[in-house]
């Protein structure tokens, strides 16, 4: 008598949840689009996007800029009060390779529309299990769609500073080559930026960048700091600080970098061996779960059968 009335509640519940979403969403991607922020910062950039992507169309461009601003007014209103956390997230959020301002409110956005759009897709559930199945399944989703992408970025951002750090090495040999032939290191980054572009496109970004910001007129060592800053590796770190040395100094800088590339191709071989020693370690969970069941069975099939057919006789 008392479950009948609960699992009534919780469709009504269900049902509401659903067409309150929706509705909610609908209104706010009117309202975002119709009566968009015109404050003097969204002007600006407003019309900043629009002299730089004039190639791209008027339609497609509108549509990424409403989809944009929908989801950093969303991520505004969602997002967190705590500076380390901010901090933390713009942080990954540069490694993951997203520079743009409103980069942590778009993220935010995401995860909101994540949490409340999983949630309406897993309702149909509800009518082909039980209302209380579907209503844990749905709490799963939001809680899925809040915190996936998080972790998410956090393995592109992962992703992205490992295809940074393999062809680091490479990139050195070749920056080397470029200062011992006569070019300047500001060349020298061109050079290397356009060479890698096939090789490791994220690490050609990131030296292409250094090279515009010298060419705009900031500071090389300011501009190598921002690389530091951009890719969050140490040895990129131990490489901004022996330019920054070089130029501080005076010293050579191509026996600085020959010296510093052959010592990156020793570290990159120490890599690839202690990944080779953890082989025999991940072999061992591989073959505990998925092999020694089966051997096991294998092993005590026939004799139980025998057992058993023997006994059965």
């Amino acid at each position: 008598m008392l479950v009948l009335p609960a699992l009534g509640l919780l469709n009504v519940v269900i049902v509401g949840f659903v067409t309150t979403t929706l509705v909610a969403a609908a209104a706010f991607a009117v309202w975002t689009i119709v009566a968009p922020k015109v404050d003097p910062a969204s002007r600006l950039t407003r019309l900043t996007l629009a002299v730089l992507e004039e190639d791209e169309g008027e339609d497609a461009d509108a549509r990424r800029r409403a989809f944009e601003t929908m989801a950093a007014q969303i991520g505004r209103y969602a997002q967190t009060t705590d500076v380390n956390e901010v901090e933390n997230l713009k942080r990954t959020l540069i490694y993951a390779g997203y520079k743009h301002r409103r980069a942590i409110e778009i993220f935010s956005g995401l995860r909101v529309a994540a949490l409340l759009l999983i949630p309406v897709m897993l309702a149909p559930t509800a009518f082909f299990l039980d209302v209380s199945v579907a209503a844990f399944t749905m709490l799963l989703g939001a809680a899925f769609g809040y915190y996936f992408p998080l972790i998410a970025l956090s393995q592109m951002a992962a992703r992205r500073q490992g295809d940074i750090l393999r062809a680091y090495p490479d990139a050195l040999d070749l920056m080397v080559s470029s200062v011992e032939s006569g070019l300047s290191l500001d060349q020298a980054f061109k050079r290397v930026a356009a060479e890698m572009r096939q090789v490791s496109p994220s690490l050609a970004s990131e030296f292409a960048l250094v090279t515009s910001q010298a060419a705009a007129g900031i500071d090389r060592i300011t501009a190598l700091r921002r690389l530091e800053e951009r890719t969050g590796l140490d040895e990129i770190r131990s490489f901004v600080n022996m330019l920054t040395q070089a130029e501080r100094f005076g010293t050579s800088v191509s026996a600085s970098l020959r010296l510093y590339a052959s010592v990156a191709r020793e570290k990159r071989v120490a890599r690839a061996e202690e990944k080779a020693g953890q082989v025999g370690t991940k072999l061992t969970g591989i073959m505990i779960v998925f092999f020694l069941p089966v051997l096991m069975l294998v092993l005590i099939a026939p004799p139980g059968l025998n057992i058993y057919y023997g006994e059965g006789g």
